[in-house]
């Protein structure tokens, strides 16, 4: 079957810390879209950096489970940091509430990562068009089911690109002064963050923090192999 969809040009940016998937993404984008550029991120901090170079970039495909990123906490920052640009979620995790949740976080889809070629293809035509796109069983359950976003998730939205790096740190478990060693910053500003996230979060304590931080974490997948696009 021939999944070339016209002959637009378009702009793509990957993020998948596993080299292997992103490969094998990268192979099946190029098989369905003609002339397309595709920009690479392995983790939260260099997609942020991408996203920011690319802001011209027609869609964002994400992986839920990348480092500097706890759960949803990455797809709803990059949602609010960026609302111009469309998000898809590609995760092997496979469950229809962690679907249906993707999309009330701001995503316009998601793809899972044993989606063949032609699937992908649809995927990404839907979103491109200004859709959203779920399997189709998934879909349906979507409209039945339809809630709110998650408060958090609207304040992760919200955070500066250090208070997003000091609130993931934060529900990792470090301390003040390792959170300042790994970003490179004082532990009196570290603390400031916290003040900051504290109260955009309406909590008092480091442990509500991590609570309500940790509310957007997701079940880490099972093993997944990725298959080469087929020629």
């Amino acid at each position: 079957m021939d999944t070339t969809f016209g002959q637009q040009a378009h702009k793509f940016i990957i993020a998948d810390d596993h080299p292997l998937f992103r490969n094998a993404l990268r192979q099946a984008l190029e098989r369905s879209f003609p002339d397309t550029e595709i920009h690479e991120a392995q983790d939260m901090e260099t997609l942020q950096q991408c996203v920011a170079s690319h802001r011209d970039c027609d869609l964002i495909l994400l992986d839920l489970h990348m480092p500097g990123s706890l759960g949803f906490s990455g797809l709803a920052f990059i949602s609010g940091q960026f609302p111009e640009l469309p998000v898809m979620v590609v995760s092997a995790n496979e469950k229809p509430e962690v679907m249906c949740r993707a999309i009330e976080y701001g995503a316009c889809g998601f793809l899972p990562k044993s989606a063949p070629v032609e699937t992908i293809a649809e995927a990404i035509n839907t979103a491109l068009a200004g859709e959203v796109w779920l399997p189709a069983g998934v879909a349906e359950q979507y409209k039945r089911d339809q809630q709110n976003g998650s408060d958090v998730a609207e304040v992760m939205a919200t955070l500066t690109p250090q208070q997003f790096r000091v609130a993931t740190m934060l529900a990792g478990g470090l301390l003040n002064k390792q959170i300042a060693y790994e970003m490179k910053i004082s532990e009196a500003t570290v603390k400031a963050h916290l003040t900051a996230l504290f109260r955009k979060l309406s909590v008092h304590s480091r442990t509500q923090a991590v609570l309500a931080i940790n509310s957007l974490e997701v079940e880490e997948p099972g093993q997944f192999t990725p298959q080469p696009a087929p020629v």
